[in-house]
């Protein structure tokens, strides 16, 4: 494959930064097309117009990512297009986290650019890399759940995600245009899957994993138990 293919989405709210990555990729990749995206709403209207993309480089922090629910989304939704978090997050859990969650890579941002080059550099030649000091085998005893999550569909994804911000199930059939009945067979899908018996607990058990950046206050909690 030539240069001239490539086609990289570069998805940050913070435009500094996206420049610097820009600048990267352009020259590593000349003849790449890339483009910038500041949020997740414009990184999935990009690949529902042309799901054509080599890689998506994302950050964990901007409009629309809660956590780590827009990397599940993404590898639900575009199982084919590789991700690698480019992250202010240098926790080990997290980096872990994002790998299971089905990442190519993660770039702490905080790296400099030779070893950017080489990260991406890595995972175009369909490797994974992440910091060489990071033990990706290490056991926090959460993988059970992961896995959990990991079997939820897009919409489901979509779904919990919006319970977690206290979306009421009327709500939730109005911004994905289905029918109330619809959303509660998400719901129990979800419950099922998780292990859990309540709406609640499907929010609280997401938020266990996400390395505190899932936060869930307490009128949201009380939101999405009431039915």
């Amino acid at each position: 494959m030539s240069a001239t293919t490539y086609r990289f989405i570069i998805a940050d709210d913070h435009p500094l930064f996206r420049g610097a990555l820009r600048q990267t990729l352009e020259t590593q990749f000349p003849d790449a097309a890339i483009e910038e995206a500041g949020a997740l709403e414009d990184v999935t209207n990009r690949l529902e117009q042309d799901g054509d993309v080599d890689l998506i480089l994302l950050d964990l922090s901007m409009p629309g990512m809660r956590g780590f629910s827009g990397l599940m989304y993404l590898r639900a939704q575009y199982a084919g297009v590789p991700v690698v978090v480019v992250s202010a997050n240098e926790d080990p859990q997290a980096i872990r986290r994002a790998v299971e969650f089905g990442a190519s890579g993660f770039i702490p941002k905080s790296h400099g650019i030779e070893v950017i080059r080489e990260a991406i550099s890595e995972v175009m030649s369909g490797n994974m890399w992440t910091p060489p000091d990071v033990d990706l085998a290490a056991d926090d005893g959460s993988g059970d759940l992961v896995q959990r999550l990991s079997t939820l569909t897009p919409q489901q994804v979509r779904v919990l995600m919006m319970l977690s911000e206290g979306l009421l199930n009327k709500q939730i059939a109005y911004e994905l245009s289905v029918s109330e009945a619809t959303v509660k067979a998400h719901v129990s899908a979800i419950l099922q899957k998780l292990g859990v018996e309540s709406r609640t607990q499907a929010v609280i058990a997401a938020s266990k994993i996400e390395a505190g950046q899932w936060q869930l206050g307490g009128e949201a909690t009380e939101a999405a138990s009431a039915q």
